[in-house]
């Protein structure tokens, strides 16, 4: 715990901590609650799947974009026109699905509601790079960004299914939505450990994901994706089923509270295994434990197999974040961040759209394959391809960093 508390006593840390916090707790109910809010509105899981994919594809294809402007023009000239455009677009979608509008319309608006979310995640890793690289602290700054993503993964569903339940979800994406601007807004006006902006282009012509190793790891974070937007509607639509549809939030929240607790174990232990290789083996443990949701016959057994599969997801996206911070420069690091991140909300849309096409022509049980599938296909890929994922030596004096491939 010492190594933690040092992190956190960063002298101004929690000045953009805490509203970061704020801007982040959405990020999970805005996934699920476009999930629930379009199954209100029209009654399929088909279509509501189809338009929480879409928020995730849009914000994974849009997201490193802004990743890459932040590191040209400064977080916060990115940050508040894009928050802007992100509550006329969930305002729009929360006005449309309680008019029952057509789906097309409903997928439509949930996608630039994705496009337009606000990355305050990567950027706060950014900030922990800029502030501690180089000190040995950023393993555990990236511990501590995890923990707090699993944190919010936990409350949130509990928030979101609560809010859901007693009133709508109308009312509770207005409540996500209440947030996300209120924090972002504070995060972006906290210049604190912002790094400066560094308008330097990458000679490629793909960008950051052509450098050595980011799209092999945005590819092993779209499988660790795929386990959460499975989830979300497999555990949504069973419970459901069973008639005891406000368990969803509770066993959702077992699965990230349990992350939390392999995130902080992981990170307290000084590993002599090297990152890549803890990255195939924690893929690999994560196809086996998701696995055990396939054979969990009931509500008890549906909330220990969300724990199982809990405590290894942690781990192995804090040991990519730490690989990804090795092999990028920091002139692009953020734009790096994000394509992880959009890798996540990539695999969320998959999972969420092959999961609800399963459900709606199979039953709620299957959607519970697409986790150990994907995650497995992961770790094959990733052991074929590990000396990738190292970093090549030092350049010499005067060789550009950005280059390297």
């Amino acid at each position: 715990m010492k190594s933690y508390l040092n992190v956190l006593a960063t002298p101004g840390a929690w000045r953009f901590l805490a509203p970061a916090l704020v801007a982040r707790l959405p990020y999970a109910m805005l996934q699920m609650g476009i999930l629930l809010l379009v199954q209100w509105s029209t009654g399929s899981y088909g279509a509501a799947g189809v338009a929480s994919a879409a928020a995730a594809i849009s914000q994974a294809v849009i997201g490193p974009q802004t990743g890459r402007l932040a590191d040209r023009y400064g977080q916060a000239r990115v940050l508040l026109p894009q928050v802007a455009v992100h509550a006329l677009a969930l305002g729009g979608l929360l006005a449309l699905a309680a008019a029952h509008a057509p789906v097309a319309l409903l997928v439509l608006t949930a996608a630039l509601a994705g496009a337009s979310l606000p990355q305050v995640g990567a950027m706060v890793r950014a900030r922990w790079s800029h502030t501690l690289g180089g000190s040995g602290k950023l393993g555990t700054a990236f511990a501590v960004e995890s923990i707090t993503d699993e944190l919010t993964f936990t409350l949130a569903p509990v928030l979101l299914v609560t809010l859901s339940t007693v009133f709508s979800p109308v009312v509770a994406l207005v409540v996500a939505l209440t947030l996300i601007v209120t924090g972002t807004v504070g995060f972006a006006v906290t210049r604190v450990g912002a790094p400066e902006p560094m308008p330097v282009k990458v000679r490629s012509s793909k960008g950051v994901l052509r450098l050595r190793g980011v799209a092999l790891l945005a590819l092993g974070f779209l499988a660790m994706g795929s386990v959460f937007g499975s989830m979300q509607v497999g555990i949504t639509s069973y419970t459901a089923q069973l008639g005891v549809p406000a368990v969803a939030g509770p066993i959702y929240a077992t699965f990230s509270g349990a992350s939390v607790v392999g995130g902080l174990l992981y990170g307290a232990v000084r590993w002599r295994v090297s990152a890549p290789a803890r990255l195939a083996w924690g893929l690999a443990l994560l196809a086996a434990a998701t696995s055990a949701l396939m054979f969990a016959g009931s509500i008890p057994l549906l909330y220990g197999a969300a724990g199982l599969a809990g405590l290894v997801i942690a781990p192995v996206i804090i040991t990519g974040y730490t690989i990804i911070e090795r092999l990028t420069p920091a002139e692009v690091r953020t734009e790096a961040f994000t394509w992880l991140t959009g890798g996540i909300g990539l695999g969320l849309a998959t999972g969420a759209s092959i999961a609800g096409q399963l459900v709606d022509h199979f039953g709620p049980s299957v959607a519970f394959v697409v986790p150990p599938l994907m995650t497995g296909l992961a770790a094959v890929l990733i052991v074929t391809r590990l000396r990738s994922l190292r970093p090549l030596p030092e350049p010499a004096a005067g060789q550009q960093a950005v280059g390297r491939r």
